[in-house]
């Protein structure tokens, strides 16, 4: 009689910790998500500001055809990269390189440095560079709690049965970032 009060009582406490444990996993997985979601906000809010950009280049820079095609090439790359953090840490970085390119073209042509428009879109892009830095931030943050949670003993035991595994971090070369300097003394 006592012993089975015992295993009863070892169940419901086994019960309770599993339960515990999930929960705490979920919580983590909905923060990676959360993470993942306004990365993806920021990294579109770009991909739109980008032809906007190219054509303001464009009009000034017309033998620059090449860079506008890599720039456009890149771009539907990195919006067909999905939500795979390492696939779409590569693509958007080789976006980066010829935006910033496109950028250091536009230094060569004083009239469009000193266009309103242009300067707002280096403005506006600037500020989204700065998102997806925060945004980036708080994504391998959650990431990192997450992956040290299902590591972490004895929750590693019960994360895999439960479908709960490590998630990549999401990475862009900071070298290679697109960020473009607005300059008002033009």
């Amino acid at each position: 009689m006592i012993v089975s009060f015992v295993v009863l009582g070892l169940i419901v406490v086994l019960g309770v910790a599993v339960g515990v444990l999930y929960n705490l996993l979920v919580q983590k997985r909905q923060m990676t998500h959360n993470g993942w979601a306004d990365i993806d906000v920021q990294l579109k809010r770009r991909a739109d500001l980008i032809p906007q950009l190219v054509a303001a280049v464009q009009g000034y820079a017309t033998h620059e055809r090449q860079l506008f095609e890599d720039v456009v090439a890149k771009r539907n790359a990195a919006l067909a990269a999905g939500d795979d953090p390492a696939a779409r840490g590569e693509a958007e970085s080789a976006l980066s390189r010829p935006v910033r390119q496109m950028i250091a073209v536009a230094e060569d042509y004083p009239d469009l440095k000193a266009s309103g428009n242009f300067l707002e879109l280096q403005k506006q892009l600037a500020d989204t560079e700065d998102k997806i830095e925060m945004a980036r931030r708080f994504y391998n943050g959650a990431v990192r709690e997450l992956n040290t949670l299902v590591e972490s003993f004895p929750v590693n035991l019960a994360a895999a049965p439960l479908g709960f595994s490590k998630r990549d971090y999401f990475e862009i070369e900071t070298a290679d970032r697109a960020v473009p300097s607005v300059g008002l003394n033009s």
